[in-house]
């Protein structure tokens, strides 16, 4: 199988090329640095957005996985949101013309889309046939990517959204939130009641796959475990699984003033997302963590 990962350095693009590699696939990862190889991946050089030698790699590919895009956990000052939209729409429409230019184009192409894209609920989940749009800048990005890569018209490759929710990991958004449990800031974020959209990253490697073997698969799908939990919930489970007691709640206006000192932004972790992957769950996959608390006890050991 030859898998080719656009911008496969970050924390899912490094959990598909491991697991790839120990399947003994070929894995080409496009990133803006260096061109080189490293165990059986090939590192090639692109820059996003601008046709190049690059494309040649894409000629005969099995999957096409785009996962480009600059990381959202920043300030939402007017650069980086133009640096938010860019390197999602660039590489999504810079990919779509390479796939045109193969004589042999890839048979699947997963673009990367977020779970963010639904409003904030506390009241109903959010599936793929009646999940409701929010509004917003992060719900604009999550739109305007989208619409970029459906109007990719690509007649010989099958085509799939996957709006993914938090993976956690060993690395990953789950490292910055053992770190506070372990310095005693454990408890509830905010009001506590927001929903919190998961997904182990063992499930996350487990659906591309199932992606991949399924050729039925096309369209949007949500990928994230099947149940959503509250925030409260989600941190009393990592601070069990971590051993520890008790944890001081972080009210809202402690957030928003943390947030500024590092950097981030606090919808991050107030947003309402409870979404569930109900096409998923149709077609019967099995996930391997539905249950925070295994999932969370299996991270940390």
């Amino acid at each position: 199988m030859k898998i080719i990962i656009a911008g496969g350095t970050g924390f899912l693009g490094s959990c598909l090329a491991e697991y790839y590699s120990a399947k003994g696939a070929e894995v080409i990862i496009l990133t803006r640095g260096g061109s080189h190889t490293a165990g059986n991946s090939q590192f090639v050089r692109w820059d996003g957005k601008t046709l190049e030698l690059w494309v040649s790699a894409l000629e005969g590919a099995d999957v096409l996985i785009n996962l480009n895009g600059k990381s959202v956990d920043c300030r939402y000052t007017e650069k980086n949101k133009q640096l938010i939209y860019s390197t999602r729409l660039d590489a999504t429409r810079v990919l779509g013309e390479a796939v045109l230019k193969c004589k042999i184009p890839p048979r699947l192409w997963i673009n990367a889309a977020s779970a963010t894209i639904y409003r904030h609920s506390l009241d109903k989940e959010m599936d793929e046939y009646t999940g409701e749009i929010g509004t917003g800048f992060s719900v604009d990005v999550c739109k305007k990517w989208e619409r970029v890569f459906n109007e990719a018209e690509l007649s010989s490759t099958r085509k799939v959204i996957i709006r993914t929710g938090i993976v956690l990991g060993r690395t990953g958004p789950f490292k910055p939130l053992k770190m506070l449990a372990k310095l005693g800031m454990g408890g509830k974020h905010g009001p506590g009641t927001q929903y919190f959209s998961w997904l182990h990253e063992k499930d996350f490697v487990q659906i591309i796959h199932y992606i991949i073997l399924n050729p039925g698969i096309s369209g949007v799908y949500n990928v994230t475990a099947p149940t959503p939990i509250p925030n409260s919930r989600f941190m009393k489970a990592l601070r069990n699984a971590l051993g520890i007691p008790f944890g001081l709640p972080l009210p809202k206006w402690l957030l928003e003033f943390g947030a500024v000192i590092i950097g981030t932004e606090t919808e991050l972790i107030l947003k309402s997302r409870r979404v569930v992957p109900k096409k998923l769950l149709e077609l019967g996959y099995q996930f391997q963590f539905k249950n925070i608390e295994e999932a969370l006890t299996d991270l940390v050991r």
